[in-house]
């Protein structure tokens, strides 16, 4: 349900003719703990991400299929990645991070969830030192990429893809896009800190102020991706955008009763929130059939 301050950031999106400057994060790699912490209790089961999360799930879950070693560019904690694994335990995972603290976490929480389908590695997401040349049948990444200081190294992270991905291999990038006004940054991070660690509204201010501009995704998707995927951008603000190719599985009935199964769990502003975020891409073209 669309409120008055967000509909209010919308229109100030679409017509401001301003330009907010992009700062880089001031960690580019997450090891503090409590930082840490704060960003695993976000991701957690019922936590403020647990929408965010799901429909990632619903849209990674079409471009791979069951046999599929599929890479997870930034796994951080493995939050997201255990849920994607959950719902297709037929799917072999690589998560790659840079940060010990977050691979720690990572191997933490998948031994809580008893998930063997996943294996972790340290490694740049701009090198991928250690993967060869079209070692994987799909990648993905899911608000990672506004991590990466500069421009260059937006533009070698999709180089990178581009070289591990299969010829027929799945994708899907998503990330924030910058917006035009500090104030719309401000009310994103603070509208709901009352429901989050105080640490994890501060990196989520950070984030939206790293976060690339569109047409900084646009370029590097035309050099590196145009054959890969399709671009979407949130209409009628570009507040994400996602690149995504085309299905690679069936429909499948028992993976779709999973997802709807999780989705019937939400909390109740979750469950909104999912709603909100699900007709945000849809206006853009976006869609999965896995979600109601």
């Amino acid at each position: 349900m669309f409120t008055l301050p967000l509909l209010a950031t919308i229109l100030r999106e679409t017509f401001s003719s301003q330009q907010s400057r992009r700062i880089p994060e001031p960690d580019l790699i997450m090891d503090n703990p409590a930082k840490v912490e704060a960003f695993r209790q976000a991701g957690s089961e019922h936590g403020i991400l647990s929408s965010v999360y799901l429909f990632h799930c619903a849209q990674i879950s079409e471009v791979i299929k069951p046999g599929d070693t599929v890479l997870d560019l930034g796994c951080g904690p493995c939050n997201q990645l255990g849920v994607i694994a959950r719902h297709n335990p037929d799917v072999n995972f690589i998560g790659v991070d840079l940060s010990d603290e977050m691979l720690a976490r990572a191997e933490e929480h998948l031994r809580k969830e008893k998930l063997s389908n996943v294996t972790l590695r340290k490694d740049d997401i701009t090198r991928l030192d250690s993967l060869a040349d079209k070692s994987v049948d799909a990648v993905y990444s899911t608000v990672v990429l506004h991590h990466l200081p500069t421009e260059a190294d937006l533009e070698a992270a999709f180089a990178q893809t581009s070289r591990v991905l299969r010829e027929d291999g799945g994708l899907y990038l998503v990330d924030f896009a910058h917006l035009k006004s500090e104030k719309s940054i401000q009310y994103f991070a603070y509208r709901d800190q009352f429901e989050q660690p105080e640490l994890f509204t501060l990196d989520y201010l950070y984030s939206l102020r790293a976060a690339f501009p569109l047409t900084s995704f646009s370029r590097d998707y035309q050099r590196h991706l145009k054959n890969r995927g399709h671009l979407y951008a949130f209409k009628p603000m570009p507040y994400m955008v996602a690149i995504k190719s085309a299905p690679r599985r069936n429909f499948d009935p028992a993976l779709t009763a999973r997802l709807r199964e999780t989705q019937k769990s939400l909390k109740s502003k979750h469950h909104a929130d999912l709603k909100n975020i699900m007709m945000l891409f849809r206006l853009s073209g976006l869609k999965s059939p896995y979600l109601s």
